[in-house]
C-alpha cells in the first residue's frame, strides 16, 4: 500500500515531468562552431550509418568536466570520451571477470618476459572522424598518434590525473618532464627511450622495472586515448571542447553541464558484436546471441542530459523522457525494486532491471596538508580516528542508500585481484565511545558550548565539502549528527562538482567524500591513491606520505598477483587504518532500470567503460510499447 502511495504521489507531478520531457527535447545548444560542421561533410561517409530513428536517451547525475581525455580524471567525461576516441585496449564487454582485448590493435601487446618492454601493433585502416584540418582527406590512426598522446599526459601544463603512471615507470620519461618543469614547455619532438615508435603502425613502451599490471593502463582513455597531434595544434587550449577522435561516435550539440547529443563517426572502422562470456553466464550468453555479428554502433543518436536531482531524473524515466536509468537514485529503490523485485506497476510496462555491486569505494579523504585534521603527531592520528569511529556507515547505507550499498573493510572493492573475503579491518568500526575517549585523551577537550577545542584551546571546526544534490544533503545530515554526538563541529561548503574537483587539485579542501570506480580489476587502482608520489592531482588527494606504505606500494607493484603481493596490499590497508588518511565508507550497488526496447545493455564492471556502441534499439517494440503506453 505504501509503495501505491508514494508512487501515485510522484505521479502528481505529471506537470513536472512534462516539463522536465519538454526542457530535454527543446534545450538549446551551444554549437560546436561552423568550421567543425562544415568538416564534418568534408569526407564522403562510408555506406554504413545504423538507422537514423534509434536514438537512446538518458542521463548523468554529475556534469561531464571537459571533452579533453588527458585532462580530465572524472567517470562521467571519460564515458563520453570512451566513445569519441580510442584507447588501444578495451575490456570484453561481456566478460565476467574482466578480460583485456585489443581495441585499434592487431592483437594483444607483446610483453617481454620480465613485464618491462611493451610493444603494440596498431590495426591499420582506421581513421580519425573528419575535420577540415585534415584538408578533405581520410586521417589515418598511426603508432605516433599514441605516442604524441601519451606525451600529452607527461606535459606538466596538463596537469593529467594519469602522469603517475608513467612518471617513474617508464625509461627517460622523468628527465622529459624535469626538462619541461625547467623551461615551461614540453617538447614534444624529443625522443623519449622508452616510449617511442618502430614504424607506421608500432610503438613501445620500455619500464625502468619490471609491472605485471601495466597493460591496464593501454585501456584507460585518460592515459592513452589517441589524439591527432594536428587537431590539437589547430584549437590549441580550446582543444578541451572540440574533441576529434577515432571511436564510434562524435560529438555534434553541446550545451555543457546540462546536455550532449552524439551521432556516428561517418569513419568509424567495420566493427562486428562480439564477446566472451563465461560459462554459465546466461544474461551474457543471451546478448552475444541476440547481438553476435551485429555491425557497431547499432544506435544512431545518444542523448546525455545531465540531470543532478534524484526525483527529476527519476520522474524523467517515468514519463519516457529517458530509455534507461543508468544508476536508480537509492531514495527510489524501495519503489522501484522493493525487495529488489522489479514493482508490479514497472512490470506492466516490461521494464527491465540488473543490480550489479560495483568496482568501486566511497571514502572521505582527510587533506593531510590541513593545519586542522592533517600531520602524523598522535594527536592529529587521533582526531581523525575519532572522526572515523564517529561516523554512522550504518545509517548511511540504512537511510540514505536504502540498502543499495555494503560497508567497506578494506580500501579496495570486492571482485578485485588482491580482495581476500577472509581479511577485514577495523576501518568500519562504528563506537562513539572510544571516539570520545580518543578526543579526551589527546586533548580535545569541550568547551563552555558543549563543542571542543583543539588542544591548544583554540576552536575545532572541520570543514567538510559537498554537492547541492539531494543524496548529499542526506549524507551530510548523517555526517552532521554523528560528530554532533562526539562533540565536533562541522561545517559544509556546498559547490559543483567540478569546482572542489578543481580546489581538491589546487590542495584547499580539507575532507571531501568521494567514490572512487575502479579502472582496472586489480587493487592497486585504488592502492596507488595513497601513494606519496601521486600526491595532490595524480590521485592522492589526501597527500599522504608515508615511507613504510610507499615502500609496500613500490614492492607490490612489480609482482603479478600472488599470495605474496596479497600480503603487501593487507599490510597497506593496515597502515591506512593506523593512520587515517581516508576514513573508507561503502562499496555502492547499482540498479539500472531500461524499456523493453532497449536491448544488450550490461553496465561495465568499469564504469567509464563506454557501452553505447553495444547497445540495440528495437523499433518495432517501441513502436508496440508507445501504442499501449
Amino acid at each position: 500500500m505504501r509503495l501505491t502511495v508514494r508512487f501515485l504521489a510522484l505521479m502528481m507531478h505529471s506537470t513536472m515531468a512534462a516539463m522536465v520531457t519538454t526542457a530535454l527535447v527543446f534545450i538549446s545548444f551551444m554549437g560546436l562552431g561552423n568550421a567543425q560542421a562544415n568538416a564534418a561533410a568534408a569526407v564522403t561517409p562510408t555506406a554504413y550509418s545504423p538507422d537514423k530513428n534509434k536514438v537512446l536517451r538518458y542521463a548523468f547525475e554529475i556534469s561531464e568536466t571537459g571533452m579533453d581525455p588527458h585532462r580530465v580524471s572524472d567517470v562521467y567525461s571519460t564515458m563520453a570520451h570512451n566513445a569519441i576516441f580510442d584507447s588501444p585496449l578495451h575490456y570484453d564487454y561481456l566478460a565476467r571477470p574482466l578480460k583485456v582485448k585489443a581495441n585499434t590493435l592487431a592483437a594483444l601487446p607483446d610483453i617481454s618476459s620480465d613485464f618491462k618492454i611493451f610493444t603494440f601493433h596498431v590495426k591499420p585502416g582506421i581513421y580519425f572522424a573528419p575535420h577540415e584540418v585534415f584538408k578533405d582527406k581520410k586521417r589515418e590512426l598511426t603508432a605516433e598518434d599514441y605516442v604524441y598522446s601519451i606525451k600529452r599526459v607527461l606535459d606538466p601544463a596538463h596537469s593529467a590525473s594519469l602522469i603517475s603512471e608513467f612518471e617513474g615507470n617508464v625509461v627517460g620519461v622523468d628527465e622529459a618532464i624535469a626538462a619541461a618543469r625547467k623551461s615551461g614547455k614540453f617538447n614534444y619532438d624529443r625522443e623519449i627511450e622508452g616510449l617511442r615508435t618502430l614504424d607506421r603502425y608500432t610503438f613501445q613502451i620500455k619500464l625502468v622495472k619490471s609491472k605485471p599490471i601495466f597493460i591496464y593502463v593501454l585501456t584507460d582513455c585518460r592515459a592513452s586515448c589517441a589524439m591527432a597531434r594536428e587537431v590539437v595544434e589547430f584549437y590549441g587550449k580550446d582543444i578541451v571542447s572540440h574533441p576529434v577522435g577515432t571511436g564510434p561516435y562524435q560529438l555534434v550539440a553541446w550545451k555543457r553541464s546540462s546536455k550532449m547529443v552524439f551521432e556516428p563517426n561517418p569513419n568509424f572502422r567495420e566493427e562486428y558484436f562480439d564477446g566472451e562470456p563465461a560459462p554459465g553466464d546466461k544474461e551474457a550468453e543471451a546478448v552475444l546471441k541476440m547481438h553476435k555479428g551485429k555491425r557497431m554502433p547499432m544506435i544512431y543518436r545518444i542523448e546525455v542530459s545531465i540531470i543532478e536531482e534524484m526525483q527529476p531524473r527519476w520522474i524523467s524515466f517515468l514519463s519516457g523522457g529517458q530509455d534507461l536509468m543508468w544508476r536508480l537514485p537509492e531514495e527510489f529503490s524501495t519503489m522501484a525494486v522493493p525487495g529488489n523485485k522489479i514493482a508490479p506497476n514497472l512490470a506492466k510496462q516490461e521494464i527491465r532491471f540488473a543490480q550489479v555491486p560495483n568496482l568501486d569505494l566511497n571514502y572521505m579523504f582527510f587533506n593531510m596538508k590541513d593545519p586542522v585534521v592533517g600531520g602524523y603527531t598522535p594527536e592529529k592520528i587521533a582526531l581523525r580516528r575519532a572522526i572515523s569511529l564517529g561516523y554512522q556507515t550504518d545509517d548511511e547505507i540504512r537511510v540514505v542508500r536504502k540498502f543499495q550499498a555494503v560497508p567497506a573493510h578494506t580500501p579496495y572493492a570486492p571482485g578485485v585481484a588482491g580482495y581476500d573475503a577472509n581479511f577485514k579491518t577495523s576501518a568500519n568500526e562504528y563506537s562513539p565511545a572510544k571516539a570520545n575517549a580518543l578526543l579526551d585523551m589527546f586533548g580535545y577537550n569541550r568547551g563552555t558550548d558543549g563543542w571542543r577545542t583543539l588542544p591548544n584551546g583554540t576552536p575545532l571546526i572541520l570543514k567538510s565539502n559537498s554537492t547541492p544534490t539531494d543524496r548529499d544533503k542526506q549524507i551530510d545530515e548523517v555526517w552532521k549528527r554523528s560528530m554532533d554526538d562526539i562533540g565536533l563541529r562541522i561545517e559544509f561548503n556546498k559547490a559543483k562538482w567540478p569546482d572542489l574537483l578543481k580546489a581538491s587539485d589546487a590542495g584547499k579542501l580539507m575532507m571531501w567524500s568521494l567514490g572512487g570506480s575502479a579502472t582496472t580489476p586489480d587493487a592497486e587502482t585504488w592502492l596507488q591513491s595513497l601513494y606519496g608520489p601521486n600526491e595532490g592531482f595524480k590521485g592522492n588527494r589526501a597527500n599522504f606520505k608515508l615511507k613504510e606504505y610507499d615502500d609496500a606500494y613500490e614492492a607490490a607493484e612489480v609482482m603479478a598477483d600472488s599470495p605474496e603481493r596479497t600480503l603487501l596490499y593487507q599490510k597497506m590497508a593496515k597502515l591506512m587504518v593506523a593512520y587515517a588518511p581516508w576514513k573508507i565508507n561503502i562499496h555502492r550497488i547499482s540498479t539500472d532500470l531500461w524499456f523493453p526496447y532497449v536491448k544488450g545493455f550490461r553496465r561495465p564492471l568499469v564504469q567509464s567503460q563506454s557501452w553505447w556502441k553495444y547497445v540495440d534499439i528495437d523499433l518495432a517494440k517501441r513502436k508496440e510499447f508507445e501504442a499501449k503506453n
